[in-house]
């Protein structure tokens, strides 16, 4: 039995209590003491080592609550349009990229915004301009729609007689043709999956690899992943019996592809309790668990594919991708199994419907509905009378800060054009009503950096472009606030028992800041460092100017 004590610190334990300590002990991957240096030694007693912090912050690991790890670790791969204005700059960089990756067969790009091109929406013939044989697939920031060129459109084998699938839309113009933007579902199945198709299983392990160095450099300590694929359970699966671990614990909610046909929905489900129960038995749910399943119920403001209450202001409406009808029978089948429900909604009118659904559930089935934990994603839009309903049933809110970022909400305001466009995010709603809270990323949708989504959680301001003034900043978490949603409250969204907090027993996954976050002016967490990362104990990171 191995005991090491830190000392010389400012430890945030991520209690209920939001107190800090000075010391803590890990033995064999747990804390096994949590206090003052003196007491912890008491508790302990023999140690083989101690070591000195130095004075530094100490937390709880970062729990990503929402992520697409390996679409986020493809991501980085791709050119990176994020930052680009204007049409132009779209395509210097696609042309940038292309050069910097001689003979690559298609051009890959993510993260562009809807107002980069002006009043319209994009169009293939705009790629064509400067990229007319190659075929080109760009997703969008949110990752709700994707943009293709024409090369892309041929490839994909898209034309005027392809339907649209259940929950999508193929862009097309007056004569039925295609014009290069594929909206929701249509964006998966004819882009997303055709490129997963082709891809061989090697690509898919390489990029979660990526991901998991770039997720251990930012503090990050165990994620849920919110929209599996088989393929990606199969990487994740090959790297677990390659390695004997995966580099941080994952939990794991399968992708729920809208289909008509009631018995084909609930066969993902089935398939999905098969696949939780196989990894219990196997024992690779130490590492890799599978929680439950993830409904995508409607699209995203910027495209107006979320589904609202009212309008938006050209007038247009859209219908949710699972419908409560639809819906209620596959949830309930879910529930009744022990799987936990995600369902992301973004649209007002989609988390009535989110809550209609769990009610449905705890009445079919009589269950604990509060036990399961069931989660609401994003929430960006969200009536009051939603907020009360989430309240009874216990449900938690799983929200990204990243996506409040006011660099990127000038469409989401426009799209609105009213008043709503000052009620959206409404965080402090939700703390009020003693809502369970997490955030997360939603990474490759916006930045994987935790210290930056802590920024805005702390602010409303935007780590984009920090001189932006802050989306109401009278909505902003306190730092203990928000980092208890960070880690303690990324742990109960995901049913991870025995992580999140810095507590006798708990799995030791903890990092070392450089900054105080409970003390220092929020704009110094923007030049902060994660100098270590830690997983069961273990130091995974380091930082280049860490001597210690």
């Amino acid at each position: 039995m191995t005991t090491t004590i830190y000392t010389n610190a400012t430890v945030f334990t991520a209690d209920t209590d939001g107190t800090t300590t000075g010391a803590f002990a890990v033995t064999d991957g747990k804390f096994s003491a949590v206090g003052s240096v003196e007491r912890v030694r008491e508790v302990v007693g023999k140690t083989v080592t101690e070591v000195d912090l130095r004075g530094r912050f100490i937390a709880p690991g970062i729990i990503d609550s929402h992520t697409h790890l390996a679409s986020f670790g493809t991501a980085l791969g791709k050119a990176q349009l994020r930052d680009c204005q204007t049409l132009g700059e779209i395509q210097d960089r696609l042309l940038q990229w292309l050069d910097q990756n001689p003979g690559a067969p298609r051009v890959l790009g993510g993260g562009w915004l809807f107002d980069s091109v002006g009043d319209t929406h994009p169009t293939a013939a705009m790629l064509d301009e400067v990229l007319p044989d190659i075929p080109v697939y760009l997703d969008a920031n949110d990752l709700h729609s994707t943009w293709v060129n024409s090369a892309a459109l041929r490839e994909a084998g898209i034309d005027r007689d392809t339907p649209n699938p259940v929950g999508g839309e193929i862009a097309r113009n007056a004569a039925g043709e295609a014009t290069g933007l594929l909206y929701e579902t249509a964006g998966r199945k004819y882009a997303r999956d055709f490129l997963e198709r082709i891809s061989t299983p090697q690509d898919h392990v390489q990029a979660l690899e990526l991901a998991f160095d770039a997720y251990l450099r930012s503090g990050v300590t165990s994620v849920t992943d919110m929209a599996l694929t088989e393929a990606e359970i199969t990487a994740l699966r090959t790297i677990l019996a390659r390695d004997g671990r995966l580099p941080f614990p994952i939990t794991g909610h399968v992708l729920m592809v809208a289909q008509p046909d009631l018995d084909e929905n609930e066969a993902q489900v089935s398939r999905t309790v098969d696949l939780r129960d196989e990894l219990s038995t196997s024992g690779e749910d130490r590492w890799f668990r599978i929680a439950g399943v993830k409904f995508i119920m409607d699209g995203v403001i910027d495209a107006k594919t979320a589904t609202m209450c009212c309008p938006y202001a050209d007038g247009t409406n859209a219908d949710p991708i699972w419908d409560a009808e639809r819906m209620k029978p596959v949830a309930a089948t879910a529930d009744a199994a022990g799987l936990q429900i995600a369902m992301h909604a973004i649209g007002d009118r989609t988390s009535e419907i989110a809550i209609e659904v769990l009610e449905h559930c705890a009445a079919e089935n009589r269950s604990d509905i509060r036990s399961r934990r069931h989660r609401v994603e994003h929430l960006e839009t969200v009536t009051d009378d939603t907020i009360r309903r989430m309240a009874e049933l216990g449900t938690v809110a799983s929200m990204q800060p990243v996506h409040s970022d006011p660099a990127i909400m000038e469409n989401w305001k426009a799209v609105l054009g009213d008043e709503r466009q000052e009620r959206g995010f409404p965080w402090h709603k939700f703390r009020d009503a003693g809502i369970p809270m997490t955030l997360g990323t939603d990474a490759p949708t916006a930045p994987h950096e935790a210290l930056p989504n802590l920024y805005i959680a702390l602010t409303g301001g935007s780590s984009l472009s920090p001189s932006l003034p802050p989306y109401h900043p009278e909505r902003a978490f306190t730092p203990a606030e928000a980092l208890t949603a960070l880690t303690a409250g990324g742990a109960y969204a995901g049913h991870m028992d025995s992580t999140g907090q810095i507590r006798p027993g708990f799995q030791a996954n903890f990092i070392e800041l450089d900054v105080n976050p409970l003390e220092v002016d929020p704009r110094e967490i923007l030049e902060a460092e994660v100098v270590a990362t830690y997983v069961l104990g273990e130091r995974t990171h380091t930082s280049t100017t860490d001597k210690n």
